[in-house]
């Protein structure tokens, strides 16, 4: 094997580890969020999510924005909005001049809610990257900032 080949395939096993180490921490990470906010908050992290969008946008947001902004699809979005309606969390306005869109925003007490989970969230996720300094944490920020430049759709 020439030289140049061995370095692409050890280039290539790095890579493929790095994946795999990302994808491990992902899921336990995420696991244990899902795992806390069903427990304390009697909430899902899809619930959060949603949530987690609205309060950012004070106004609200149209349905097919939610969508987008959360990268899922509409028939996902609107079980959750529809949940989160019947708990007094979020209301519904119609848009005037568009009887078929609808702008969704957090209540008071939807707002509350989050504020609560967010905090919560917050020192679960210091918790769980206890073991990370800020300088750490800034450069492997800064590493994987790089990752999506290269990630096209059509990349074999």
């Amino acid at each position: 094997m020439k030289a140049g080949n061995v370095e692409k395939n050890s280039l290539s096993k790095e890579r493929l580890r790095l994946w795999l180490r990302m994808l491990r921490v992902t899921r336990q990470v995420e696991s244990e969020l899902r795992e806390r906010l069903r427990t304390e908050h009697d909430s899902t992290l899809p619930r959060f999510d949603v949530m987690a969008a609205l309060y950012a946008s004070e106004e609200g947001l149209k349905m097919n924005e939610l969508s987008k902004r959360l990268r899922v699809s509409n028939g996902n979005v609107t079980g959750i909005i529809d949940r989160l309606v019947e708990d007094g969390a979020v209301e519904r306005i119609a848009i005037e001049g568009d009887r078929r869109a609808t702008r969704v925003c957090l209540t008071s007490a939807g707002r509350e809610s989050f504020r609560a989970m967010a905090v919560e969230h917050e020192r679960w996720i210091n918790a769980l990257f206890e073991g990370v300094t800020e300088e750490d944490a800034h450069h492997i920020g800064e590493l994987l900032h790089r990752l999506p430049a290269a990630i096209t759709h059509d990349a074999t």
